[in-house]
């Protein structure tokens, strides 16, 4: 089991415990609220995740061993718990895994893709997309 199953079995039991929407949709919030700030300069078009209804941006940072850490942030607050849930499985992992995991079922397993509205779906699409796409530029160097 991989790095990224094994937290997302974490996510999937918490979510489970909650039960209703209301208390996930709160729970989501929640884990936005701890994500650190990004400076105004990391804010900017480059970071800048396009397809996303609110303003998201994501920084890529490579680390030791090929690994990739990525930071986000968002202005709204639903987002911004998604953004931590992509960091929860996708930062700190090698390009290889990241490629590897099937986010789309794992949105489904969460219960996300039928909790969202379109907008936010599609949002959430765009940012791994992204994070994949930087891992696959990361995979090629």
């Amino acid at each position: 089991m991989s790095a990224i199953d094994t937290e997302l079995n974490g996510l999937a039991e918490d979510f489970d415990f909650l039960g209703d929407w209301e208390e996930r949709y709160r729970y989501v919030i929640e884990l936005g609220r701890d994500l650190a700030p990004l400076t105004d300069s990391e804010r900017s078009g480059a970071n800048k995740v396009r397809g996303c209804a609110s303003q998201v941006w994501l920084v890529t940072e490579p680390q030791v061993e090929g690994r990739l850490r990525f930071r986000g942030d968002s202005d709204a607050h639903i987002v911004r718990g998604l953004i931590a849930i992509l960091l929860k499985l996708f930062s700190g992992r090698p390009p290889a895994e990241i490629l590897a995991f099937d986010a789309k079922a794992a949105f489904e397993r969460l219960g996300l893709s039928g909790a969202l509205s379109a907008q936010r779906s599609n949002g959430l699409a765009s940012m791994v997309a992204r994070i994949r796409s930087d891992a696959e530029l990361a995979a090629a160097a």
